[in-house]
């Protein structure tokens, strides 16, 4: 499952799928759907959940075992193309290398790098097992509460 913590963040709140079923304006098996893996959150209703509920996107996607506090995440895709460039430039690896391994073509996955579509979240998941270790938090700039 993409977003191991989803049901489990929702719980703690002691929310019920309805009602972040409101808070996105879905109906709610959507929400199971998404808990349960049927269905892919988009990354920007992550990104909403997260700033609204006040939960990592690295904890969301089970990347950290405990939350951590971050301010709310304004989405900025020209930051997050650069940082996806430069974690890839990093890491010494080729636009076409890193589609292949996320199952997609060079030229999709250049949209993301070139801010002109924004990364799915299979895709980001994909990147956690590429580059590890390795924060979705950090690349989508968000900053932690000290």
């Amino acid at each position: 499952m993409i977003v191991e913590n989803l049901r489990n963040s929702r719980e703690n709140l002691e929310l019920k799928q309805k009602d972040v079923a409101e808070f996105f304006g879905i109906h709610f098996s959507t929400v199971s759907g998404w808990e349960t893996g049927k269905d892919t959150i988009p990354i920007e209703r992550l990104i909403d959940y997260a700033n609204e509920y006040n939960y990592s996107l690295d904890y969301l996607f089970g990347l950290i075992a405990e939350n951590e506090e971050y301010y709310p995440l304004d989405l900025d895709l020209e930051l997050l193309a650069t940082n996806l460039t430069n974690l890839r430039l990093k890491n010494k690896c080729t636009q076409s290398w890193i589609a292949q391994k996320l199952n997609t073509v060079q030229s999709a996955y250049s949209h993301y790098e070139n801010a002109i579509n924004i990364i799915p979240t299979t895709f980001l998941f994909g990147l956690t097992k590429i580059y590890e270790p390795f924060s979705i938090d950090e690349l989508f700039g968000r900053k932690r509460k000290i």
